[in-house]
């Protein structure tokens, strides 16, 4: 297995440069006043397509060769990857294929559609689109690119933390959602790579972590995914897990589960104080500063990491019927 190196992270900012916005960092008043300590919101929730999932999915299109781009790419999703894959080969020139599950909600797949992909939708599970997916790379010669355990999706959600060292050079500590652990590796590796002594912290929620239970484990372990308000978080690390497993657990200096009560109160904050509106995989930052897991030493740096949150789901949240 090949190691990811700082400069990999460079090459594919190289890359996609003009494929995905460079997001605004804000610094926010409420959350300083809490923690005693300056701290900014990286608004990746400003991101095209609504997420950070775009600047791995650009680069791993972007590095692929005339002949892979001319066969095109395939991948299995819940949301979030297919919809930032699907948008990052339409901008390239390149036909993708996204697998889905009837468990997606139909304006999920319709979003996908709408950016020009073949939409395959199979089973009723994420591991039965999967196998569809895997199916069309065999069958097709089509390269199937993962959500996040690939070395090209890692470096290019690492170009997310190089940004953070730009615009907050004197960052001490940073607060990243942690899943499948593309983005946490890829930012951590960015910061450690600048400062040993920037502290990292992942953050996932209590129902259905599997790179928490995973890490425990010593391996990669299957976890029951939960439902959480944190949906984007949800769903396994994967038994063969090759890069994401090893990196997290080499770069992550804390680990942080949080409540749903927690997340809501977050979402609530978000809307109310900084006029946010997230999903909840985003809020959990936000969340863990609120509920004090995070020593008062600044400057501070929360990952915001998408907004494609249901509306209905929101509205709930914001008037306490989800509590």
């Amino acid at each position: 297995m090949s190691t990811l190196q700082l400069n990999d992270i460079y090459l594919a900012r190289q890359r996609i440069a003009a494929l995905v916005r460079r997001t605004p960092m804000e610094h926010s008043p409420s959350l300083s006043r809490r923690l005693g300590v300056p701290v900014y919101l990286k608004l990746e929730s400003e991101q095209l397509t609504g997420s950070f999932k775009l600047r791995g999915a650009s680069h791993a299109v972007a590095q692929l060769s005339a002949e892979q781009k001319r066969r095109g790419v395939v991948a299995a999703s819940t949301g979030n990857h297919g919809r930032a894959l699907a948008y990052a080969a339409s901008q390239q020139g390149v036909q993708a294929t996204i697998c889905l599950s009837h468990l997606v909600p139909a304006n999920k797949v319709q979003a996908i559609r709408d950016l020009g992909a073949d939409v395959r939708i199979v089973g009723r599970s994420q591991d039965d689109a999967q196998r569809e997916a895997e199916r069309i790379a065999h069958e097709q010669g089509a390269t199937l690119l993962p959500p996040f355990d690939h070395p090209a999706i890692i470096a290019g959600q690492g170009t997310l933390g190089l940004e953070i060292l730009e615009q907050r050079p004197d960052v001490a500590q940073v607060l990243i959602p942690l899943s499948g652990g593309g983005l946490f590796a890829g930012v951590a590796l960015a910061l450690k790579g600048a400062s040993t002594q920037i502290v990292t912290h992942g953050i996932s929620m209590q129902r259905g972590a599997a790179m928490h239970a995973s890490l425990a484990a010593g391996r990669p372990v299957d976890v029951e995914e939960l439902p959480t308000l944190a949906d984007s978080l949800g769903g396994g690390i994967g038994l063969d897990n090759r890069y994401t497993f090893a990196m997290t657990r080499d770069t992550c200096d804390h680990l942080h589960l949080l409540s749903e009560a927690s997340i809501a109160n977050a979402l609530r904050h978000a809307y109310h104080e900084e006029r946010l509106v997230l999903e909840g995989a985003a809020a959990v930052g936000i969340a863990a500063l609120l509920d004090g897991l995070v020593e008062p030493r600044g400057p501070v740096v929360v990952v915001v990491s998408g907004r494609n949150v249901d509306s209905d789901q929101h509205l709930r949240v914001l008037t306490g019927a989800d509590a």
